[in-house]
């Protein structure tokens, strides 16, 4: 037989499992990227069905029905209206949560109206017994016009049946499970005679929603077929009505719950998690434990990655033939690159500990918990979604603030996120901390630097939150926005969701930040190895002629050769150019390299610091981390990195917007420069003021 590629669409309310049966379908075989022109993240995954049949597996934005209010809900609608979309699906799966089935159907009954084949997916069936629920699954079948896989993607039962339904998709009837023309028989009546080649449901999205439809032109459509805002939201008012009294009627029959066989523990663990004053010591004794954790695990395996690339280093330098290219690679590319590398241990952990959270269901009482402070600085409970996913990474979670629908309050959450500690900070906080905050136990059980940590991350929310109260002021918010936060039911994260979590995360952020470390270590080794004028090219004569320099061994006068060149390439010259910029800050000259060069991505820090190093003729053996403490200021000859300039930096990178990745979002998001290049000017200038007054006044 031919082989065949099919397009399955995922579609779900969220917390449904839709990105859990997503996992169990596909695995590893995932593509991430954004949808074309918008910055809605897209997730394909690739499942091989049969011998001769692939799909290609689409995983949508979760959305609660087709009456869209968020950018996320119009993706669904604009894919599942096209089909000259290439995505366009032959086959629709809608995902539901057993104990939401009523509220699940109201989407179900939507998609099967489009007419496309439809598979209803029941998930968490593992909670049935548990819960007292069973099913008529013929029953519903035949009421709702479709096949049922009944599945746990938890426990990973009847994923293959759901995978031989999919094969069958032809066979699965698309005839709608209620009449449309319900919602207004006279109305639709005509719609049909004016367009008798369309689907009726299709013209009616058409007209109620803001989406492209490619095959109709809508100004056709609702010029002829107009009706006035508050007539439109009284017809969907009505069709969702008509939509509930048609599921009711199926569940009577097709669901039963047993009340007395259900244990209702989730209500008791609830009043704890959720408790006005013990909600928040057991979220904030769960930061401090994976505060505590990130250092404490991650130590071992950091040192061995460290070791092993300064190993590597003086490896190449000694077995390569001298040259150009033995320079770049021991001197450029392999310290820039372990500069990186060193810190997959810790960033691991971080999102281990993050996805855990998420997949539990914790992290949805966290952010019900904290609507209750954000409020009172003007923002609403959906703003946490974004400064929570900020701890990853701020260009998701600013496109996260596209569900907020009030638009003052949306710029206000973009504008405040990049304060939220992500994922890159950790780098240039991890190297710092262990540098100037002693290994020490505070009451023999806390670890220091995990407590220095932790303060960090909490600096990072109380200024998004304190600036947020300012520009609420400053901008003269009058809107609100009500908050609606869905809580799933808690379960014992899965295994195997985590691991791709963590994996795709982790791959993402050394690949993503990878190639920038590459390009920047090369182009710093080639300034860190060439210079203008007679200084450069003639330093092995004049600091083997210099005073006090004959007493020296090679070793010594080599290691002062490279350092007197590296004083006078390129990037010395731009380096002492700013430095009396940044000497207020103590700061030198290479820490001002380092801070320049991770505008392009705040990792960036360490791998300069090692390549700047590496060519500053430093023992080719040592670790990053040995070459910056062992670097001194030549002229005090006290450390480089101690305690009052290690916190000034610690302080600058808490607040400074260096992250051209994050300005560029802000850019496509609010649609203008005025707001990103305020926000760089802002967080800047505060960050240096703050630095400078630690530095100046810890000294």
């Amino acid at each position: 037989m031919i082989n065949q590629n099919i397009n399955v669409a995922l579609i779900g309310n969220p917390n449904t499992g839709k990105t859990s049966v997503f996992n169990q379908l596909t695995g590893l075989n995932q593509q991430v990227g954004n949808y074309p022109g918008i910055t809605v993240e897209k997730k394909i995954g690739f499942c091989k069905l049969s011998h001769n049949i692939k799909a290609n597996i689409l995983d949508l934005p979760g959305t609660y029905s087709l009456n869209a209010s968020s950018i996320d809900e119009n993706v669904v609608i604009e894919l599942m209206l096209n089909k000259n979309d290439k995505l366009y699906p032959d086959v629709a799966l809608v995902v539901s949560d057993v104990e939401n089935l009523k509220r699940n159907l109201l989407l179900f009954t939507q998609i099967k109206d489009l007419e496309i084949p439809t598979i209803l997916v029941i998930n968490m069936a593992d909670r049935m017994e548990h819960k007292g629920i069973t099913l008529n699954i013929p029953y519903l079948e035949e009421k709702l016009k479709t096949k049922i896989a009944l599945i746990s993607s938890r426990k990973g039962f009847g994923i293959e049946e759901l995978k031989k339904l999919i094969v069958t998709y032809k066979s699965i009837s698309s005839e709608p499970c209620l009449n449309a023309s319900v919602i207004d028989t006279e109305y639709f009546n005509s719609l049909r005679k004016a367009f008798p080649n369309q689907l009726l449901y299709k013209l009616w999205l058409v007209i109620t929603q803001d989406v492209n439809f490619l095959n109709l032109e809508r100004k056709e459509i609702q010029g002829s077929f107009t009706k006035s805002h508050s007539d439109l939201k009284r017809l969907q008012q009505k069709e969702t009505i008509k939509r509930y009294q048609f599921i009711n009627d199926v569940l009577k029959e097709g669901l039963k719950v047993d009340a007395s066989m259900a244990k209702d523990f989730r209500s008791k663990l609830d009043r704890v998690l959720t408790h006005k004053v013990w909600g928040y010591v057991i979220f904030f004794s769960i930061l401090f434990i994976i505060f505590q954790s990130i250092f404490d695990w991650s130590k071992a395996p950091m040192d061995f990655i460290d070791s092993s690339f300064a190993s590597l280093s003086s490896l190449a330098n000694d077995s390569l033939p001298a040259g150009v290219l033995t320079s770049l690679i021991s001197q450029g590319i392999i310290p820039g690159i372990g500069g990186i590398l060193i810190f997959i241990p810790q960033i691991a952990f971080l999102f281990l500990f993050i996805s855990i959270l998420e997949e539990s269901g914790y992290m949805s009482r966290v952010v019900f918990l904290m609507d209750k402070i954000m409020r009172k600085f003007g923002l609403s409970g959906k703003s946490v979604v974004p400064l929570i996913s900020g701890t990853a990474c701020a260009i998701p979670a600013i496109m996260a603030t596209r569900n907020i629908e009030n638009w003052k309050e949306r710029l206000i959450t973009i504008l405040v996120t990049p304060f939220t500690t992500c994922s890159a900070r950790l780098p240039v906080y991890a190297i710092i901390i262990a540098l100037v905050i002693p290994d020490t136990r505070v009451l023999g059980i806390f670890n220091l630097q995990g407590l220095t940590l932790m303060l960090l991350y909490l600096l990072g929310f109380a200024m998004a939150i304190f600036s947020a109260y300012a520009l609420n002021k400053i901008l003269k918010i009058k809107g609100k926005t009500f908050f609606v936060v869905e809580m799933p039911n808690y379960k014992l994260p899965m295994f195997k969701n985590v691991a791709i979590n963590v994996i795709e995360k982790t791959k993402a952020f050394v690949f993503g930040a990878g190639k920038i470390i590459l390009a920047i270590s090369i182009v710093l080794w080639f300034m860190a190895s060439y210079g203008p004028g007679q200084k450069f090219d003639s330093a092995d004569k004049i600091i083997h002629t210099k005073a006090g320099n004959t007493n020296l061994t090679q070793q010594q006068l080599q290691n002062k050769v490279a350092s007197y060149k590296l004083e006078n390439s390129y990037i010395g010259i731009m380096g002492k150019t700013i430095e009396p910029a940044i000497s207020p800050l103590g700061y030198d000259w290479k820490i001002g390299i380092a801070v320049l060069t991770s505008f392009a991505a705040r990792e960036v820090f360490v791998g300069t610091l090692a390549t700047i190093y590496s060519v500053g003729g430093s023992d080719s053996e040592d670790t990053i981390k040995n070459k910056m403490a062992a670097e001194v200021n030549p002229v005090t000859g006290k450390k480089i990195f101690n305690f009052a300039s290690g916190i000034s930096l610690l302080l600058f990178y808490a607040f400074a917007l260096q992250c051209a990745s994050t300005i560029a979002i802000t850019r496509k998001e609010t649609n203008s420069w005025k707001w990103p290049l305020g926000q760089l000017i802002f967080m800047s200038g505060f960050a240096y003021i703050v630095a400078l007054i630690s530095y100046q006044i810890l000294k």
